[in-house]
């Protein structure tokens, strides 16, 4: 997985075949992006037929008529392209801070490729000026709050299209500034106005809620096979019982996920001198450590679940009213509206929550001289005047309480806007924006749990118990951390430690190595 995506450098868009993994290796990793011909011609026929309907003073919504409540409001055809643009200047309402530059990246994009499925009346020409955004490196500033989930993300992606307007504020490779100076030094022309349907085909969409929930489903795909590596290392740590991970109790009950788990759980303790000489110490283990493959399989399934929704929407036409040139038909409908992702993204907060919940349990028993098959309080060498690893715990712990806040779905809530004429709403992006504040917490307890397993092992070797052999994987993980994280003899300043290993977890090396090792681990 991890090779793959790295080895994504260029995207072709076309509105229809765009994969999460690409989506990812544009918005985070800096692909470049070209438009197929094909959807170019499919814009083009349909800008045609938009440029008929407002000629020929057909009532279209957004097009001669105001917008929202205003679709009342006739509006003419001298005043359409006034219209649009108006759309956007009142529509930039978005507070708080700026989206990470890799968001807004994935927002254009995502507005790009619906735009691109020729169902939108917009020209050819915008696509092509995002398309050199994202490849000239202007991100518009682009705030995270102010989005209902309905009627699409309008002030996010208000604020997203100011820039191709001279307006606004952007990053120019990394330095922020003014839009229209961002733009200049990139050397794209700006636009004087939009033109009839522009201002809807741009806003109307649910671009933000899509891109902050794809990079955090991405992140939490990874964060659950990391979930399986780093609790299989902390498994030699306490001398956990392998009788759990046999693939026939697995197959009685038939989850997917768990049979996954657990068969990658079979393979990663394979091979331990540890694991061997411990399998008599009991008869089972507690949840934590015996359960590892019916929670973290819950989580995996949860994951394809959403990958699935999630993927629709990346090639999904959202926005209000659409255009089908075929029949010169002009739909109003309701593609713009979130829940098909505000769902999906309550539950991946969910599913991400529960990986962080069985990773502080595993840190908890490890720690706990009470619960860790005996290894020291706190993993110290010097108890008493050291607090070892007790304080790692606490964070922890915290983390994942922080998470069941977080956890509450923001979509069974809603709130009328637009004189009642938006009178149900998703939430979708505040969904989004809260399961990947989860996503984050669970990368870092997995970090905490990460460094608490090598002190654990190295307790367990220095007691020697049990020998000292590791699976090779294992070894080659622990040798990885401790390049860079000393073994904790006695208390010293300990957040620099663990912020390399917060490092270490986003930066896929260890999936990577995982991957070297043990070329069949999902």
């Amino acid at each position: 997985m991890m090779k793959d995506l790295f080895a994504i450098k260029s995207v072709t868009i076309d509105g229809h075949s765009l994969t999460l993994e690409q989506f990812v290796a544009v918005a985070r990793f800096g692909a470049q992006v070209q438009v197929a011909g094909s959807a170019l011609e499919a814009m083009r026929r349909s800008r045609a037929l938009a440029e008929k309907i407002a000629e020929e003073g057909r009532v279209a919504y957004g097009i001669t008529t105001g917008f929202g409540e205003f679709q009342k409001v006739a509006v003419p055809s001298a005043m359409s392209n006034r219209l649009s643009t108006n759309l956007i200047l009142s529509h930039c309402t978005a507070a708080g801070d700026p989206y990470d530059e890799e968001i807004v990246r994935g927002m254009l994009l995502l507005r790009m490729n619906a735009l691109c499925g020729g169902k939108s009346g917009v020209r050819p020409l915008l696509v092509e000026m995002m398309a050199e955004m994202l490849n000239q490196g202007v991100t518009p500033v682009v705030p995270e709050k102010g989005s209902l989930g309905s009627s699409g993300d309008l002030a996010p992606l208000a604020h997203m299209t100011l820039p191709l307007l001279g307006l606004g504020e952007a990053f120019y490779r990394g330095v922020r500034m003014s839009g229209a100076e961002a733009m200049q030094k990139a050397g794209i022309q700006t636009l004087e106005t939009l033109v009839s349907k522009e201002g809807l085909g741009m806003t109307n969409g649910t671009c933000a809620m899509t891109s902050v929930g794809a990079l955090a489903l991405y992140d939490a795909i990874c964060a659950a096979r990391l979930g399986d590596l780093i609790a299989s290392l902390s498994f030699e740590g306490l001398t956990v019982q392998r009788d759990a991970f046999d693939p026939r109790i697995h197959a009685v009950r038939g989850q997917k996920g768990q049979i996954l788990v657990a068969e990658n759980l079979l393979h990663l303790l394979c091979g331990s001198e540890i694991l061997d000489n411990c399998q008599h110490d009991r008869v089972q283990d507690a949840y934590a450590l015996r359960c590892v493959p019916q929670i973290h399989g819950a989580c995996r399934d949860a994951l394809d679940f959403i990958r699935e929704k999630v993927e629709i929407e990346l090639n999904a036409v959202t926005d209000n009213p659409l255009l089908f040139t075929e029949d010169e038909a002009v739909i109003s409908g309701g593609n713009f509206h979130g829940e098909p992702m505000a769902l999906p993204f309550d539950f991946l907060g969910i599913a991400a929550s529960e990986l962080a919940d069985a990773s502080e349990r595993r840190i908890e028993r490890m720690v706990n001289a009470q619960l860790s098959n005996g290894l020291t309080p706190f993993l110290t060498t010097e108890a008493g005047v050291n607090s070892g690893f007790m304080i790692v715990q606490y964070a922890a712990a915290s983390m994942v309480s922080e998470n069941k806040i977080y956890a509450h779905p923001a979509s069974v809530d809603s709130i009328p806007s637009s004189m009642n004429q938006e009178d149900i709403v998703s939430m979708g992006t505040t969904a989004a924006r809260k399961a990947r504040m989860i996503v984050r917490n669970t990368q870092d307890v997995l970090a905490d749990e990460l460094m608490t397993a090598c002190q654990a092992i190295d307790i367990r070797r220095r007691l020697n118990t049990h020998g000292q052999g590791l699976t090779p994987l294992h070894q080659a993980i622990y040798d990885l951390v401790r390049e860079q994280v000393a073994f904790f003899e006695t208390d010293r300043e300990i957040w620099p430690d663990l912020r390399k290993c917060e490092k270490i977890i986003r930066s896929g090396e260890l999936l990577e190595l995982a991957e070297a090792y043990f070329p069949a681990f999902v």
